[in-house]
């Protein structure tokens, strides 16, 4: 019978510690009510002895979420664990994380001390925290690293003072899975009081390790892990929360379940994205831009006859829409079918093979094969009357920014204008005065691919039309104009019969 697994989310803390992705109060309460309707068990909200701001944090977060239990974090240290639990003042469900380093390397460079004083040290530290909470976690930091029987007597003792949850960091992610779910298993036949606690993971991904690391301490009897959504967190970062999740869903060997809501990975990792400006990398698992897109004829034919011949998981489970059939060189006629069928255009026979011999000579020469290049070459069996072609666009700040873009849509020319924040916004909002488009600019995101003053931008695009994702594409010197064309190539992804009025 399968136990649960108690999800421990640390973005908010570790993943927090990431440079550039730093959050204020308010947006830390946005996260944690995602994180709570996501289904994750404990949130741990800080390190309030750190600084005033994430002391506050840890206040806010506690009084406006009421599911998880809220952990704060500590050192071994008496005042970091009395300012921890005045943190957690407000939380319904409060838990002080406090710990020592157990390593040769952590005792005897980092702290300067003895096996023996590092033992008092930590028992003595769960007994404070005690004082404040019930619930008190005990991190033995670089446990990865450890000695085994030191860190066993550690862990024995940390357990006989108090602690509900041990914690067994791969602090630099050192370890092999092996490795890692060996000590999990030590702790399980060598620490007499183990059953008194429960026995946590938390993993680094240095070595690209965390996500196996922390299946294989699940598979030897750890029943909390520490994740982080999307993986982020110190260095190469932490394990993958929907990594995890996704891999116990899938292996019904892995006796563990959560209490995670799968729908709601993929908006929580957008989410994330955004507040912490940190991009998700396309080939990211679960939550990556091409975790559920093909572009190989062979998988697309195989995805479009059957999803599970390519496909292991839904895309829907974890709230995606559907599957992406990414038109290149190497699509086959099945992904070029499918997507005229979308456009509206029904070719068979020989006037599809024909049009596929002429769509391989395109894609061999363009990188991004979009709805405006499918008609060019189906010209004669649809109306483009609904297709945009960004003619020209200009700007200037006199006071205030005002930029001016003209436009053709079939055989008709628009001109527009609009102020805005910035040249960027300025742009956009008068493309959308010629075009009314009904969707949310969910992701923009621009990167330099050159270097030097006249750099080259990358700018990448994602609108949503309900539940359906657009991705647009554009790069050039010009950041505005580069934005501009990114911006009407997704809205030129929008199928025909999806399209907004036009004036």
């Amino acid at each position: 019978m399968s136990e649960k697994l108690w999800i421990f989310d640390t973005t908010l803390r570790d993943g927090e510690q990431v440079p550039g992705c730093q959050l204020n109060a308010q947006e830390k309460i946005v996260v944690a009510k995602a994180l709570e309707d996501l289904g994750v068990d404990i949130i741990e909200a800080g390190f309030p002895i750190s600084s005033p701001g994430d002391f506050n944090s840890v206040v806010e977060i506690s009084k406006a979420v009421s599911n998880p239990i809220i952990c704060a974090l500590s050192r071994a240290v008496e005042k970091d664990i009395e300012v921890a639990a005045a943190a957690l003042k407000y939380a319904k469900k409060g838990r002080i994380h406090t710990g020592i380093g157990v390593s040769p390397y952590h005792i005897q460079y980092k702290l300067r001390s003895t096996p023996e004083e590092i033992i008092e040290r930590g028992v003595r530290a769960v007994k404070f925290a005690k004082r404040f909470v019930e619930d008190v976690e005990f991190y033995a930091e670089d446990a990865g690293r450890a000695e085994l029987p030191f860190l066993a007597k550690i862990i024995e003792q940390a357990i006989k003072a108090g602690a509900t949850v041990v914690n067994i960091p791969d602090t630099t992610g050192y370890c092999l899975p092996e490795q890692y779910g060996a000590i999990i298993r030590f702790l399980k036949e060598n620490v007499s009081n183990i059953d008194k606690a429960i026995i946590s993971t938390h993993c680094h991904n240095d070595l690209g390790m965390a996500t196996a690391n922390t299946i294989s301490g699940i598979q030897n009897g750890a029943r909390q892990a520490e994740l982080t959504i999307n993986g982020i967190g110190e260095r190469a970062g932490n394990t993958s929360l929907e990594e995890v999740v996704m891999a116990i869903k899938c292996h019904q060997s892995i006796p563990v379940y959560t209490d995670i809501k799968t729908e709601k990975i993929y908006g929580t990792s957008r989410l994330i994205s955004k507040l912490m400006n940190m991009p998700v990398q396309p080939n990211k698992a679960i939550v990556g831009r091409n975790a559920f897109a093909h572009s190989s004829g062979i998988h697309q034919d195989g995805v479009l006859k059957h999803r599970e011949n390519y496909e292991i998981i839904d895309p829907k489970e974890v709230g995606v829409h559907e599957s992406s059939i990414v038109l290149t060189a190497r699509s086959g006629r099945a992904a070029l079918k499918h997507h005229l069928d979308a456009l509206g255009v029904e070719l068979e026979g020989e006037a599809l093979r024909e049009v596929y011999e002429d769509f391989l000579n395109l894609a061999d020469t363009k990188r991004d094969i979009g709805p405006k290049d499918l008609l060019s070459l189906v010209g004669k069996y649809i109306d483009e009357s609904s297709f945009v072609e960004l003619v020209n666009v200009s700007y200037q700040s006199n006071g205030e920014i005002k930029a001016n873009v003209t436009l053709k849509i079939g055989d008709k020319t628009y001109e527009s204008s609009s102020t805005g924040n910035g040249p960027v916004d300025a742009v956009l909002k008068a493309i959308e005065k010629v075009v009314k488009p009904h969707y949310v600019l969910e992701e923009f995101l621009i990167q330099a691919i050159t270097a030097g003053s006249d750099d080259v931008a990358k700018v990448h695009m994602r609108l949503m039309q309900g539940d359906r994702p657009y991705y647009g594409f554009s790069s050039n010197s010009d950041i505005v104009l580069a934005s501009a064309q990114a911006f009407v190539d997704a809205l030129n992804k929008i199928p025909v019969k999806d399209k907004a009025t036009i004036e």
